[in-house]
Protein backbone atom coordinates (compact mmCIF):
# COMPACT_ATOMS: atom_id res chain seq x y z
CA UNK A 1 0.00 0.00 0.00
CA UNK A 2 2.85 2.38 0.82
CA UNK A 3 4.28 1.84 -2.66
CA UNK A 4 1.00 2.99 -4.23
CA UNK A 5 1.03 6.10 -2.04
CA UNK A 6 4.61 6.79 -3.11
CA UNK A 7 3.84 6.48 -6.83
CA UNK A 8 0.83 8.77 -6.47
CA UNK A 9 2.99 11.27 -4.59
CA UNK A 10 5.51 11.28 -7.45
CA UNK A 11 2.85 12.05 -10.06
CA UNK A 12 1.06 14.62 -7.89
CA UNK A 13 4.33 16.46 -7.19
CA UNK A 14 5.46 16.47 -10.83
CA UNK A 15 2.10 17.40 -12.34
CA UNK A 16 1.34 19.86 -9.53
CA UNK A 17 4.63 21.66 -10.09
CA UNK A 18 3.96 21.76 -13.83
CA UNK A 19 0.56 23.33 -13.25
CA UNK A 20 2.02 25.85 -10.80
CA UNK A 21 4.31 27.01 -13.60
CA UNK A 22 1.21 27.72 -15.71
CA UNK A 23 1.67 24.61 -17.81
CA UNK A 24 -1.23 23.10 -19.74
CA UNK A 25 -1.97 19.55 -18.58
CA UNK A 26 -3.33 18.58 -21.98
CA UNK A 27 0.10 18.81 -23.60
CA UNK A 28 1.38 16.01 -21.34
CA UNK A 29 -1.30 13.66 -22.61
CA UNK A 30 0.58 12.04 -25.48
CA UNK A 31 -0.74 8.47 -25.89
CA UNK A 32 1.57 7.78 -28.84
CA UNK A 33 4.69 8.65 -26.82
CA UNK A 34 3.49 6.50 -23.90
CA UNK A 35 2.78 3.62 -26.26
CA UNK A 36 6.29 3.81 -27.74
CA UNK A 37 8.03 3.88 -24.37
CA UNK A 38 5.83 1.45 -22.42
CA UNK A 39 5.42 -0.94 -25.34
CA UNK A 40 9.12 -1.00 -26.19
CA UNK A 41 10.00 -1.41 -22.50
CA UNK A 42 7.65 -4.36 -22.17
CA UNK A 43 9.08 -5.80 -25.37
CA UNK A 44 12.65 -5.64 -24.04
CA UNK A 45 11.44 -7.44 -20.91
CA UNK A 46 9.92 -10.21 -23.04
CA UNK A 47 13.05 -10.55 -25.16
CA UNK A 48 15.46 -10.73 -22.24
CA UNK A 49 13.61 -13.06 -19.86
CA UNK A 50 11.96 -16.51 -19.83
CA UNK A 51 8.35 -16.90 -18.77
CA UNK A 52 9.24 -18.03 -15.23
CA UNK A 53 10.99 -14.72 -14.53
CA UNK A 54 8.10 -12.75 -16.01
CA UNK A 55 5.73 -14.60 -13.65
CA UNK A 56 8.11 -13.90 -10.77
CA UNK A 57 8.13 -10.19 -11.65
CA UNK A 58 4.32 -10.10 -11.59
CA UNK A 59 4.25 -11.93 -8.25
CA UNK A 60 6.96 -9.67 -6.84
CA UNK A 61 5.14 -6.50 -7.87
CA UNK A 62 1.97 -7.81 -6.22
CA UNK A 63 3.88 -8.29 -2.96
CA UNK A 64 5.41 -4.80 -3.24
CA UNK A 65 2.02 -3.17 -3.73
CA UNK A 66 0.54 -5.19 -0.88
CA UNK A 67 3.43 -4.59 1.52
CA UNK A 68 6.16 -6.78 2.99
CA UNK A 69 4.79 -9.79 4.90
CA UNK A 70 7.88 -10.03 7.11
CA UNK A 71 6.83 -7.88 10.05
CA UNK A 72 7.04 -8.49 13.79
CA UNK A 73 3.73 -10.37 13.84
CA UNK A 74 4.96 -12.81 11.17
CA UNK A 75 8.06 -13.55 13.21
CA UNK A 76 6.08 -13.98 16.43
CA UNK A 77 3.73 -16.39 14.65
CA UNK A 78 6.67 -18.38 13.25
CA UNK A 79 8.44 -18.57 16.62
CA UNK A 80 5.26 -19.84 18.26
CA UNK A 81 4.74 -22.44 15.53
CA UNK A 82 8.31 -23.70 15.76
CA UNK A 83 8.14 -23.80 19.55
CA UNK A 84 5.08 -26.04 19.38
CA UNK A 85 6.71 -28.18 16.72
CA UNK A 86 10.04 -28.58 18.52
CA UNK A 87 8.29 -29.30 21.81
CA UNK A 88 6.48 -32.17 20.13
CA UNK A 89 9.78 -33.50 18.78
CA UNK A 90 11.43 -33.11 22.20
CA UNK A 91 8.73 -35.13 23.93
CA UNK A 92 8.03 -37.82 21.33
CA UNK A 93 11.10 -37.95 19.08
CA UNK A 94 11.72 -36.97 15.46
CA UNK A 95 9.70 -39.85 14.06
CA UNK A 96 6.50 -38.41 15.54
CA UNK A 97 6.62 -35.51 13.07
CA UNK A 98 7.34 -37.58 9.99
CA UNK A 99 3.80 -37.17 8.67
CA UNK A 100 3.88 -33.45 9.50
CA UNK A 101 6.83 -32.88 7.20
CA UNK A 102 5.61 -35.28 4.52
CA UNK A 103 2.11 -33.75 4.39
CA UNK A 104 2.42 -30.30 5.99
CA UNK A 105 -1.03 -29.17 4.84
CA UNK A 106 -2.53 -31.94 6.96
CA UNK A 107 -0.31 -31.25 9.96
CA UNK A 108 -2.14 -30.44 13.19
CA UNK A 109 0.47 -27.72 13.84
CA UNK A 110 1.23 -26.23 10.42
CA UNK A 111 -2.42 -25.92 9.37
CA UNK A 112 -2.95 -23.38 12.16
CA UNK A 113 -0.48 -21.04 10.45
CA UNK A 114 -1.82 -20.29 6.95
CA UNK A 115 0.78 -17.57 6.28
CA UNK A 116 3.56 -20.09 6.75
CA UNK A 117 1.80 -22.73 4.63
CA UNK A 118 1.37 -20.17 1.84
CA UNK A 119 5.11 -19.42 1.86
CA UNK A 120 6.21 -22.53 -0.03
CA UNK A 121 9.91 -21.60 0.10
CA UNK A 122 9.94 -21.41 3.90
CA UNK A 123 7.70 -24.48 4.17
CA UNK A 124 9.99 -26.56 1.96
CA UNK A 125 13.04 -25.22 3.79
CA UNK A 126 11.76 -26.40 7.17
CA UNK A 127 10.24 -29.68 5.98
CA UNK A 128 13.24 -30.70 3.87
CA UNK A 129 15.60 -29.99 6.77
CA UNK A 130 13.53 -32.00 9.22
CA UNK A 131 13.03 -34.79 6.69
CA UNK A 132 16.81 -35.07 6.36
CA UNK A 133 17.19 -35.04 10.15
CA UNK A 134 14.64 -37.84 10.49
CA UNK A 135 16.65 -40.08 8.15
CA UNK A 136 19.58 -39.71 10.56
CA UNK A 137 23.31 -39.92 10.01
CA UNK A 138 23.77 -36.23 9.10
CA UNK A 139 25.99 -34.14 11.35
CA UNK A 140 24.78 -30.64 12.36
CA UNK A 141 27.68 -29.07 10.44
CA UNK A 142 26.62 -30.83 7.24
CA UNK A 143 22.99 -29.89 7.90
CA UNK A 144 24.04 -26.26 8.24
CA UNK A 145 25.88 -26.46 4.91
CA UNK A 146 22.77 -27.85 3.23
CA UNK A 147 20.58 -25.09 4.64
CA UNK A 148 23.08 -22.42 3.60
CA UNK A 149 23.20 -23.84 0.07
CA UNK A 150 19.40 -23.90 -0.07
CA UNK A 151 19.28 -20.24 0.98
CA UNK A 152 21.86 -19.23 -1.63
CA UNK A 153 19.91 -20.95 -4.42
CA UNK A 154 16.64 -19.37 -3.31
CA UNK A 155 18.14 -15.90 -2.98
CA UNK A 156 19.72 -16.14 -6.42
CA UNK A 157 16.34 -17.07 -7.90
CA UNK A 158 14.62 -14.24 -6.00
CA UNK A 159 17.10 -11.68 -7.37
CA UNK A 160 16.59 -12.62 -11.03
CA UNK A 161 13.21 -10.83 -11.44
CA UNK A 162 14.65 -7.85 -9.54
CA UNK A 163 17.60 -7.61 -11.93
CA UNK A 164 15.29 -7.97 -14.91
CA UNK A 165 13.05 -5.12 -13.73
CA UNK A 166 16.10 -2.96 -12.96
CA UNK A 167 17.38 -3.53 -16.50
CA UNK A 168 14.01 -2.47 -17.88
CA UNK A 169 14.08 0.67 -15.73
CA UNK A 170 17.56 1.52 -17.03
CA UNK A 171 16.30 1.20 -20.61
CA UNK A 172 13.38 3.63 -20.21
CA UNK A 173 15.36 6.92 -20.54
CA UNK A 174 16.89 5.57 -23.76
CA UNK A 175 13.47 4.58 -25.06
CA UNK A 176 12.28 8.07 -24.16
CA UNK A 177 15.01 9.42 -26.42
CA UNK A 178 13.79 7.07 -29.17
CA UNK A 179 10.28 8.51 -28.79
CA UNK A 180 11.73 12.04 -28.82
CA UNK A 181 13.73 11.36 -31.99
CA UNK A 182 10.62 10.05 -33.71
CA UNK A 183 8.87 13.24 -32.61
CA UNK A 184 11.68 15.31 -34.13
CA UNK A 185 11.34 13.37 -37.37
CA UNK A 186 7.64 14.27 -37.45
CA UNK A 187 8.51 17.87 -36.62
CA UNK A 188 10.99 18.08 -39.50
CA UNK A 189 8.29 16.81 -41.83
CA UNK A 190 6.00 19.60 -40.67
CA UNK A 191 8.48 22.43 -41.34
CA UNK A 192 6.87 25.13 -43.42
CA UNK A 193 3.53 24.62 -41.72
CA UNK A 194 1.88 26.84 -39.11
CA UNK A 195 4.17 27.67 -36.13
CA UNK A 196 1.61 26.33 -33.64
CA UNK A 197 1.66 22.95 -35.41
CA UNK A 198 5.44 22.79 -35.29
CA UNK A 199 5.37 23.79 -31.61
CA UNK A 200 2.91 21.01 -30.82
CA UNK A 201 5.18 18.43 -32.50
CA UNK A 202 8.23 19.67 -30.58
CA UNK A 203 6.30 19.54 -27.30
CA UNK A 204 5.18 15.98 -28.03
CA UNK A 205 8.78 14.96 -28.73
CA UNK A 206 9.98 16.44 -25.45
CA UNK A 207 7.16 14.71 -23.57
CA UNK A 208 8.63 11.42 -24.80
CA UNK A 209 11.94 12.15 -23.07
CA UNK A 210 10.07 13.35 -19.98
CA UNK A 211 8.00 10.16 -19.74
CA UNK A 212 11.01 7.89 -20.16
CA UNK A 213 12.90 9.57 -17.33
CA UNK A 214 9.85 9.82 -15.07
CA UNK A 215 8.90 6.16 -15.49
CA UNK A 216 12.50 5.11 -14.86
CA UNK A 217 13.27 7.10 -11.73
CA UNK A 218 9.75 7.64 -10.42
CA UNK A 219 8.03 4.27 -10.96
CA UNK A 220 9.89 1.23 -12.29
CA UNK A 221 13.23 1.93 -10.58
CA UNK A 222 11.72 2.36 -7.09
CA UNK A 223 9.53 -0.73 -7.60
CA UNK A 224 12.57 -2.85 -8.44
CA UNK A 225 14.42 -1.43 -5.41
CA UNK A 226 11.48 -2.39 -3.19
CA UNK A 227 11.43 -5.89 -4.68
CA UNK A 228 15.14 -6.20 -3.85
CA UNK A 229 14.48 -5.28 -0.21
CA UNK A 230 11.68 -7.85 0.06
CA UNK A 231 13.96 -10.51 -1.45
CA UNK A 232 16.53 -9.65 1.23
CA UNK A 233 13.82 -9.88 3.90
CA UNK A 234 12.89 -13.34 2.61
CA UNK A 235 16.51 -14.40 2.98
CA UNK A 236 16.64 -12.97 6.51
CA UNK A 237 13.49 -14.93 7.39
CA UNK A 238 15.06 -18.17 6.16
CA UNK A 239 18.22 -17.33 8.11
CA UNK A 240 16.17 -17.13 11.31
CA UNK A 241 14.70 -20.56 10.59
CA UNK A 242 18.17 -21.89 9.84
CA UNK A 243 19.61 -20.64 13.15
CA UNK A 244 16.62 -21.97 15.06
CA UNK A 245 16.68 -25.43 13.49
CA UNK A 246 20.44 -25.80 13.76
CA UNK A 247 20.36 -24.90 17.44
CA UNK A 248 17.73 -27.55 18.10
CA UNK A 249 19.52 -30.19 16.03
CA UNK A 250 22.63 -29.54 18.11
CA UNK A 251 20.66 -30.52 21.21
CA UNK A 252 19.33 -27.23 22.59
CA UNK A 253 15.99 -27.16 24.39
CA UNK A 254 13.07 -25.80 22.32
CA UNK A 255 12.95 -22.48 24.19
CA UNK A 256 16.71 -22.01 23.81
CA UNK A 257 16.45 -22.75 20.08
CA UNK A 258 13.58 -20.26 19.77
CA UNK A 259 15.65 -17.64 21.59
CA UNK A 260 18.55 -18.27 19.21
CA UNK A 261 16.17 -17.69 16.32
CA UNK A 262 14.82 -14.50 17.93
CA UNK A 263 18.34 -13.11 18.24
CA UNK A 264 18.78 -13.59 14.48
CA UNK A 265 15.70 -11.50 13.62
CA UNK A 266 16.51 -8.03 12.18
CA UNK A 267 16.36 -5.38 14.87
CA UNK A 268 13.53 -3.30 13.42
CA UNK A 269 11.08 -6.23 13.60
CA UNK A 270 12.61 -8.26 16.43
CA UNK A 271 10.17 -8.94 19.29
CA UNK A 272 11.42 -8.60 22.84
CA UNK A 273 12.13 -11.71 24.88
CA UNK A 274 8.98 -11.14 26.95
CA UNK A 275 6.86 -10.76 23.81
CA UNK A 276 8.33 -13.94 22.38
CA UNK A 277 7.92 -15.96 25.57
CA UNK A 278 4.35 -14.84 26.25
CA UNK A 279 3.45 -15.50 22.65
CA UNK A 280 4.92 -19.01 22.69
CA UNK A 281 3.89 -20.15 26.16
CA UNK A 282 1.31 -17.63 27.39
CA UNK A 283 3.08 -17.53 30.72
CA UNK A 284 6.30 -16.25 32.24
CA UNK A 285 9.11 -18.72 32.72
CA UNK A 286 12.79 -17.73 32.87
CA UNK A 287 14.86 -19.15 30.04
CA UNK A 288 17.29 -20.65 32.53
CA UNK A 289 14.45 -22.72 33.95
CA UNK A 290 13.58 -24.01 30.51
CA UNK A 291 17.17 -25.01 29.94
CA UNK A 292 17.37 -26.73 33.33
CA UNK A 293 14.16 -28.62 32.66
CA UNK A 294 15.65 -29.91 29.44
Amino acid sequence: MLAIVGILTVFIAVIGGFLMEKGHIGILLQPAELLIIAGAGAGTLLVANPIRILKAIAAGLAVVLKGSPYGKQRYLSTLKMMYQFLNKVRKEGLLCVEMDVEKPKDSSIFKNYPDFLADHHALDFVCDTLRTAITGGVEPFDMDQMMELDMEVHHHAAMQPVDALTTMADSLPGLGIVAAVLGVVITMGALGGPPEEIGAHVAAALVGTFLGILLCYGVVGPLSANMRKIADEQNEYLHVLRVLLLSFLKGSAPMIAIEMGRRAIPGHVRPSFDEMEKNCKNRTEPIEAAAAAA
